[in-house]
């Protein structure tokens, strides 16, 4: 809900920007993919973006032009176009390409739920998703973000960092973001787990983003230190889940990931 978010500044969104109507135009579509129900108003988004409604408006016009925002009644959404530019960055990731083939013929992981996701900041995004496991589907979908403490994922990425990162990022004290009774609560508790994951080479998460629900991640080998930090994960019910199951998963997954790291092998 707009009325509860912190403003812009005075000058507006964009206007140290060399192209203020592109930073403009991507806080419009930011604004729409935070919001809870997926719509806002005119009056809304002026206010997001700290600009005059007049220049909201036509903002708002070119958007729709271009397919990236439809209107609804007195609302605005985000556009389907946006759909076909996503599907088109994925399809030209060979990562994910290689991830679907191999969950195709994997053993174990063609009956799960599996994830890609990169690492963005405190969160990661997921860009694909293997439904092996119809139960499983209550967990995140393909461009949903997740704090990187919530989830097996996140703590692997994570766990490849600097200490000195992840102490910037998440001091003793910080507050991290809590969905159930067995969510990590403060950046100490989750360094605490760090130094398992980088012996073990996994993280586990144990129902802290969904009851019911745990999970194995692994981080991809980086190819490049300009390339992105991908992660994969799997998913599956506690009820249950046994350790055997969890050993040929990880296996599996990590398999996945070194030849995802190393396609040459």
């Amino acid at each position: 809900m707009a009325d509860s978010r912190t403003p812009r500044s005075s000058e507006g969104t964009g206007s140290a920007s060399p192209a203020p109507a592109v930073t403009r135009a991507a806080a419009v579509l930011e604004a729409l993919a935070a919001s809870p129900g997926g719509r806002l108003t005119l009056s809304d988004l002026a206010r997001e973006l700290g600009i005059p409604k007049s220049s909201t408006s036509n903002l708002l016009l070119a958007l729709e032009e271009a397919r990236l925002i439809n209107r609804q009644g007195a609302e605005f959404t985000l556009g389907r176009k946006l759909v076909e530019l996503g599907a088109a960055y994925l399809s030209r990731m060979d990562e994910v390409q290689e991830f679907y083939r191999y969950c195709e013929q994997a053993p174990t992981l063609s009956g799960e739920t599996v994830r890609i996701a990169m690492l963005d900041g405190a969160n990661v995004i997921y860009l694909a998703r293997y439904e092996g496991h119809p139960a499983v589907r209550l967990t995140s979908n393909i461009g949903d973000k997740m704090p990187v403490s919530l989830c097996a994922v996140g703590k692997a990425l994570i766990a490849r960092l600097h200490d000195h990162d992840v102490e910037d990022m998440f001091p003793d004290d910080a507050e991290l973001p809590v969905l159930t009774p067995k969510s990590l609560r403060t950046g100490r508790e989750l360094k605490d787990q760090l130094q398992t994951i980088r012996e073990q080479g996994y993280a586990f998460e144990d129902e802290e983003s969904t009851t019911g629900v745990v999970c194995l991640g692994v981080a991809v080998p980086t190819r490049g230190s300009h390339g992105p930090s991908l992660g994969l994960s799997v998913t599956a019910l506690k009820a249950t889940y046994t350790q055997e199951q969890g050993a040929r998963m990880g296996k599996e997954l990590q398999e996945l990931a070194r030849s995802l790291g190393n396609p040459m092998g």
